[in-house]
């Protein structure tokens, strides 16, 4: 059984060499979220933001982030991505604010997890929804950011307990 380590023989940082891996279908899903006050919630909604569509520029974040994965967590192998979705639901929280639960699919078919991907994926298009909204409201809170699901692989499956969260129109799990 092949040992992977990001460490070589000099205790030095290496990215794990993966041809030995055989290449499947794998799929991931991460999540993240932002909250933001009532006024940008209504923006947002109705269109009314100074610098655009917000969700759809967040959505076009989210892809390109999957894509360029690789160019900013250092160990990360490109990766040939096969799709990726970014999918929003909104919730009332507390005391006038609402969340934006965001949601990244990333699927391959290759020798290595798209785990990253999918991650990065969300958290970009969290990010690009603050860097939008910010002139109106610097205190949104952004996170957290985790893994809901991963498939394909040598360990199989994973599943975060209490997974049930859906997207409108995703037609996903």
């Amino acid at each position: 059984m092949t040992e992977f380590t990001h460490f070589n023989e000099e205790g030095r940082a290496k990215m794990v060499d993966i041809s030995p891996k055989s290449e499947t279908i794998r799929m991931a899903i991460a999540a993240s979220s932002i909250v933001v006050s009532h006024e940008i919630y209504n923006g947002v909604q109705s269109g009314r933001m100074k610098k655009g569509d917000v969700l759809a520029v967040a959505q076009v974040a989210g892809i390109m982030a999957a894509k360029k994965t690789s160019e900013i967590i250092p160990m990360c192998h490109p990766i040939l991505l096969n799709g990726v979705n970014i999918s929003f639901n909104w919730n009332q929280a507390t005391d006038g604010f609402y969340e934006l639960k965001i949601r990244a699919t990333v699927k391959t078919k290759g020798s290595t997890g798209v785990e990253m991907e999918a991650l990065t994926a969300a958290s970009a298009a969290a990010l690009t929804v603050y860097d939008m909204c910010k002139a109106i409201d610097k205190g949104m809170i952004i996170g957290p950011t985790y893994l809901l699901h991963k498939s394909g692989g040598k360990n199989g499956d994973y599943n975060r307990d209490n997974f049930e969260w859906t997207c409108k129109g995703s037609g996903e799990k």
